[in-house]
């Protein structure tokens, strides 16, 4: 099943409780939820708060909240922001931190608490001039861009104006329509070949930010001498205000205070007057006016400010362009690069985190119930977004030379690194262990492997089986492995340690009894077979894992498994085994190709895929055989209803009725629901069940090689095909069934996954944008991007070419930037950190700028000094010759690039240069190197650049402005808040609105209780709540939800991301219907300018922006506008949907109405004949579609024949004619909005009683056969965005279920 957010790598832990093996193990039932759900929202309560120096108010807090949050809630609120050295009393008693709201004697409605002024300790004093720096920097992006402390950018305020949050109250009135500005920027019209890249970050006006004070900075007095800690003397601040005035500060126990000490001298006696103040900022507002004034209006902007764009997203988001920043003092950032804080250490006890403790404890939680669920998720959540930032920031340590190796003699590619308590490993083969699968490529992919193994096995969930913290980082063209630590696993060889599994790849194999107890817990969920295999003594050694797979008990007592590399079984497309014959299908393709290593596996969805495609196979011939035994179906009912408890027999008319309709397909639910049950009382060994129907059951099973005779039961073993691996004589049998499957499997790709993902490219079921979302795509249907090339040929062969035309200019920009990312990979690890920003702006420039002789600028020689040089060179990680890289040519790096796209991808590049790539395949530079750049993680300086020129190069030193690591890891999951969504959609698509919006609201209320306020599945949830609240007529609650959705897309997947871009027209769309035109126009464009960056013109999602541009241009009367975008969307809607097609015909119409509107009749006339044409072929004339069109051509003959005789009374009579006031009509904006609904997808339809009861049995028996494919196909499809423009009235009644409630 893969998640709404695309993120089909991980699985959601309840599904793989309730899909056994392929088939749903029935719903877990809403009831039980429903329940549960109301011990969280208790009501909340107001209390108020009484402050020093400021009058008492309220605050809203509820039972469940921490005390530790409501110091929060204070430390962020402008009047009492700069706080944070105080305790909250209630009648005296000081409150503890750690205590729940509801915990709390006496505390409840109208309770009034006290805030206290405590003593500072030297801890408190770094917080409060931490957390005073973070103010002063609170509307400062540079974090943002360099990506730090979690920080992202978001522009939506700038394009909106703020003007959301006012809705109700700056609603603008049709009589001002004349004022807004509608042209378009020039480089966004259609047709337009500029492509910008400044506007990508519009400098934000609230940026530059009022400066309070020119230097704050720890003073070079600390830390105090003996003598004056005994006055109190925690540390000295030294400050330069804007007046110029120097001054040197102290901070006490009592507070902070003027001191005597200047730059040179150290008098820390107190200043007269002294200004002793409890809060820094109460100080400096005495000491400075200027900083009294803009401290004040910077806080006033920072509570303004929506709080999406303030809250620190879950994982840290690279932005791969940023402006030239001023590089300013900070002693904060100062203080951080020379300790080595991580996180928040310094506000944790024992200084450095037991992450493997943390990791494993939060694992050992209850989940009896909700609460105790959602707390353990939340837990589980925060300690892995804490550990993915912290293995970061170490991997980058390593890499850049900053800590000391565990074995520092051994050769630099062998080193292992421990710091703060991570363990680090660098992708290479060490020790030649992946000798026999691939050396260093084997080394490099294996880590990735193991993350994907690990992912799965936390999301099975098992009780008492423990998997490693992993993060894989890649950083300068090294990846670094960041794992957690078995306790003890570092005092004792691995080969003590190892009690299951092997150390060498099946030499030596041991098993241990109570691992294979937990693994087999894993094993249904994650189709692995239980196995024996040969060790180096030829002894049988049971495993229900690959060989690889090792368990470690640890000194905490814990059983580990490590290495899961191979949790997947291996791909024999990419495995050429001697003496093995491959499927015809796959011989036809030209596989088994040789790969670069030999771990390739299918992907998890893959797997799911193939049995579930079998299960529908096995279901059919089950119930063929059972449809030719009539009179046994018959007795069989019988026989099941006695011997079988009365949920699992099924009702004997059904039966009855199965047998009769032998040839009517409807009845195949029918003997389905019967073969469930005879699986299920043969597995109970069932007496009544005939021998007959064991026969079918058992025929069936192995024609689909399960591994059962009674039942449907697929399951890979691992091992298959394992270099070094041996199984016993015994097994042969079952072996040769297991080699079997794995080649159906890999046929089944290319017969099955591979044609389907191009299918539903045909159809527009998916529309990628740029290399991720395809990535995406491929993913969910479980193809690996070693497939690129074979995609692309099977793309080639399609009969309609032009209809996926999207399809292949992404494709093959992906092969181009893939392969120059291996290229770079290996050119950068030859680069030492001097001449970083040098070779990657020579690498930028072969890769493509149209110069054709790219010089490298080596770093200037009076730095490098040749002895220095010699003493180092095997400290660094790099080759011996530091400067190849400088040799290399654009013709060199291109020729490389083809000859990579073939041996990795096997697609042939027909192009020598950029030029002729972008030539030969319509592909923009601007989106290679926006892929480039987010694929490696380089940073560019944003300006504008010019490709073409062949005079100069592209890019020069100055451009790079940073390199960043590009981060892979597991993300935990809010399951019973993904169960809530879940049953949302359905119940949305059943047509139930009001049911499904509690639900998603639910769904929204868990999923902020596990992950906070930011990420990808509460934006996906935000976005289905404002479709859901627009369609039930409530616009402006639409408008609200969806801002959140676009700030939240844009700090989370990034600014230019697909998913943004559609978040951006959804937004436009509920803008219009609450009267903002001109925000509304503003968002499309920012949209379009999107498009445009990521892929260029002629998208297919481009004729849904252009639509609604044209008819919001309509709207405002700007008619010439309006007509360049309606056209240029007819254009590419009959692309991409054949002339023939209704949203074609949907164009005609929009562009007809222009042109009426503009008086141009004939124009109007020939584009409405033409959608006319298409509805009458299409729908016949009785339809509506069609009767409405030929009332609107009728009306526009009568308009016509009117201006005609006006024209000739004109010629006639001259200037004394008698002319009848012709009807120009503005259109209205209900009619606009009207059109707008339908591109988006948004139709109310208007059904009878009768209709809509037809169409909801209709609806819930399709959702009975398919429901496991179905999710997976919703999640994409309909509900995400339904897209669908307008179709046949039929399917439009069935696709567009969620808008039928209201209007019935």
């Amino acid at each position: 099943m893969t998640l709404m957010n695309g993120d089909g790598e991980h699985k959601h832990e309840a599904d793989v409780e309730t899909k056994q093996n392929g088939h749903d193990a029935g719903e877990p039932t809403e009831d039980g939820n429903e329940q549960e759900v109301i011990v969280i929202q208790d009501t909340g309560f107001s209390v108020k708060i009484q402050v020093p120096g400021l009058e008492m108010f309220t605050i809203q807090v509820s039972p469940q909240e921490m005390v530790q949050e409501i110091h929060q809630v204070l430390m962020d609120r402008e009047d009492t922001c700069h706080r944070t050295c105080f305790s909250l009393q209630l009648d005296g008693n000081v409150l503890d931190n750690f205590a729940e709201l509801k915990t709390i004697e006496g505390f409840q409605e109208g309770s009034v608490l006290k805030v206290v002024e405590e003593p500072y300790t030297v801890r408190e004093a770094r917080i409060h001039v931490r957390h005073i720096r973070d103010l002063l920097k609170s509307l400062d992006p540079s974090d943002a861009f360099n990506g730090v402390e979690c920080n992202s950018l978001s522009f939506l305020s700038v394009f909106s104006d703020g003007d959301l949050g006012d809705s109700g109250r700056k609603k603008k009135k049709g009589a001002d329509i004349e004022q807004i500005d509608c042209t378009p920027p020039e480089n966004i019209l259609p047709g337009s070949k500029e492509r910008p890249l400044c506007p990508l970050q519009p400098q934000n006006k609230d940026w530059r930010p009022l400066q309070c004070l020119k230097v704050l900075t720890m003073s070079g007095w600390n830390p105090p001498p003996g003598n004056r800690k005994m006055h109190g003397d925690l540390m000295y601040i030294y400050v330069i205000t804007m007046e110029d005035r120097h001054v040197s500060i102290t901070a006490s126990t009592r507070g902070f205070y003027l001191n005597q000490s200047t730059a040179y001298s150290f008098n820390p006696k107190p200043a007269n007057p002294s200004f002793l103040s409890h809060s820094l900022v109460e100080l400096l507002n005495q000491v400075s006016p200027t900083f009294k004034k803009n401290f004040a209006a910077l806080q006033k902007k920072r509570v303004q400010r929506h709080p999406f764009e303030r809250i620190a997203t879950p994982f840290q988001l690279y932005s791969w362009t940023a402006p030239l920043v001023e590089h300013v003092m900070d002693c904060v950032r100062a203080e951080d690069a020379y300790t080595s804080r991580l996180g928040y250490e310094e506000h944790i006890p024992g200084q450095t985190r037991d992450w493997n403790e943390e990791l494993q404890t939060t694992r050992e939680l209850p989940r009896k119930n909700l609460p105790e669920r959602l707390l353990r998720e939340r837990a589980i959540f925060k300690v892995h977004s804490d550990f993915a930032a912290a293995a970061t920031r170490g991997a980058m340590a390593v890499i850049d030379g900053n800590v000391m190796a565990i074995n520092p003699s051994e050769e630099t590619k062998m080193q292992m690194f421990i710091w703060n308590n991570i363990f680090f490993s660098l992708g290479f083969d060490v020790r030649d262990h992946y000798k026999d699968f691939g050396g260093d490529s084997a080394a490099y992919v294996s880590p990735t492997n193991d993350l994907n193994g690990v992912r799965t096995y936390n999301a099975v969930d098992i009780e008492g089986l423990y998997t490693l913290g992993t993060v894989v980082v890649d950083y300068r063209g090294y990846r670094v492995t960041a794992q957690s630590i078995i306790p003890g696993i570092l005092e004792r060889e691995q080969e003590q340690s190892v009690i299951y599994g092997s150390i060498d790849f099946g030499k030596t194999v041991v098993s241990h009894p109570k691992y294979l107890e937990l693994l087999e817990k894993t094993s249904r969920p994650l189709k692995i077979q239980k196995h024996k295999v040969l060790n180096d003594k030829d002894e049988e050694v049971e495993l229900c894992s690959s060989v690889e797979c090792k368990g470690i008990i640890g000194n905490d007592g814990r059983h580990y498994i490590l290495d899961l590399l191979r949790t997947f079984p291996p791909d024999l497309n990419f495995l050429p085994i001697e003496g093995e014959e491959m499927p015809e299908d796959c011989k036809k393709m030209g596989f088994p190709k040789e790969h670069r290593h030999k771990l390739c596996c299918l992907r998890q969805e893959l797997v799911d895929a193939f049995v579930e495609h079998r299960y529908l196979l096995f279901m059919k011939m089950a119930a063929m055989q059972l449809m030719q035994q009539k009179p046994s179906v018959q007795e069989n009912a019988g026989a099941l209803e006695n011997g079988s408890s009365p949920s699992e027999a099924c009702n004997k008319d059904e039966q009855a009725e199965a047998a009769k309709s032998e040839d009517n397909s409807e009845s195949i639910d029918d003997p389905e629901a019967k073969l469930r049950e005879l699986e299920e009382s043969i597995e109970a060994h069932n007496e009544t069940v005939d021998a007959k129907s064991r026969e079918v059951i058992r025929k069936a099973c192995e024609s689909v090689c399960s591994i059962s005779d009674t039942s449907f039961d697929i399951r890979f073993n691992p091992d298959i095909f394992s270099p070094g691996v041996r199984f016993p004589e015994s097994t042969q049998a079952e072996v040769q069934v297991q080699k079997l499957l794995l080649k159906d499997a890999a046929a089944f790709v290319l017969t099955c996954q591979i044609p389907g993902l191009i299918k539903d490219c045909l159809e527009h079921n998916i529309v990628p944008m740029d290399g991720a979302t395809m990535t995406d795509a491929m993913h969910q249907r479980g193809i690996n991007m070693r497939y690129l090339g074979k995609v692309i040929d099977i793309v080639n062969k399609f009969p309609i070419p032009p209809q996926i035309d999207h399809v292949h200019r992404i494709l093959v920009s992906e092969v181009i930037t893939r392969s120059a990312k291996h290229i770079f990979k290996t050119y950068l690890q030859g680069v030492e950190l001097s001449g970083l920003s040098a070779a990657i702006s020579h690498f930028l420039n072969c890769f493509l700028s149209s110069f054709p002789n790219s010089v490298a600028h080596l770093p200037t020689d009076e730095l490098v000094s040749k002895k220095k040089n010699k003493k180092r060179k095997n400290r660094n990680l790099s080759s011996v010759d530091n400067t190849a890289w400088a040799g290399v040519t654009p013709q060199e790096l291109w020729k490389s690039i083809c000859s990579e796209a073939k041996a990795y991808y096997d697609f042939t590049l027909e192009c020598e240069n950029v030029d002729q790539a972008v030539e030969t395949y319509n592909i923009q530079k601007i989106s290679l190197l926006r892929e480039i750049c987010v694929k490696v993680g380089i940073q560019i300086l944003l300006k504008e650049y010019n490709f073409d020129s062949k005079h100069k190069p592209t890019f020069t030193e100055e451009d790079i402005l940073n390199i960043f690591p590009v981060v892979k890891h597991v993300n935990p999951k809010a399951t019973d808040a993904f169960h809530f969504f879940q049953s949302g959609q359905a119940k949305v698509q059943q047509g139930f609105l009001k049911d499904g919006c509690e639900l998603i609201n639910e769904s929204l209320n868990l999923y902020n209780n596990v992950y906070g306020a930011m990420h990808v599945e509460i934006c996906a949830c935000l976005r289905l709540l404002a479709r859901l609240n627009y369609i039930m007529g409530d616009y402006s609650e639409a408008l609200i939800n969806q801002q959140k959705a676009v700030i939240m897309s844009e700090r989370i997947l990034s600014v230019e991301h697909p998913s943004t871009i559609h978040e951006y027209v959804n937004l436009a769309l509920y803008c219009f219907a609450n009267n903002q035109l001109s925000t509304a126009l503003n968002l499309l464009y920012r949209g379009r300018y999107l498009l445009l960056l990521v892929y260029g013109e002629g998208h297919p999602d481009m004729s849904l922006l252009d639509s609604n541009i044209g008819l919001v241009l309509h709207g405002v009367m700007e008619y010439d506008l309006s007509l360049r975008f309606l056209e240029n969307a007819l254009t590419i809607n009959t692309k991409y949907h054949g002339s023939k097609s209704l949203k074609v015909a949907l164009s005609h119409h929009l562009v007809a109405r222009v042109y009426e509107t503009k008086g141009e009749f004939r124009s109007a006339l020939q584009h409405e004949k033409e959608g006319y044409t298409i509805y009458k072929n299409q729908l016949g004339e009785q339809h509506e579609k069609t009767k409405e069109s030929s009332d609107y051509l009728k009306y526009l003959t009568q308009q016509a024949v009117a201006l005609q005789r006006t024209m000739n009374e004109i010629y006639k009579n001259g200037s004394n004619a008698n002319i009848m006031p012709l009807k120009f009509t503005a259109p209205s904006m209900s009619s606009v909005l009207d059109q707008l609904n339908i591109i988006n997808g948004i139709l109310f339809i208007p059904l009878s009683h009768r209709d809509l009861e037809h169409l909801r049995a209709e609806v819930q028996r399709r959702h009975l056969l398919q429901e496991s494919i179905k999710i997976a196909e919703n999640q994409e499809g309909k509900v995400q965005e339904t897209k669908e423009q307008e179709e046949p009235q039929t399917s439009t009644t069935t696709n567009e279920t969620p808008e039928t409630q209201n209007s019935a």
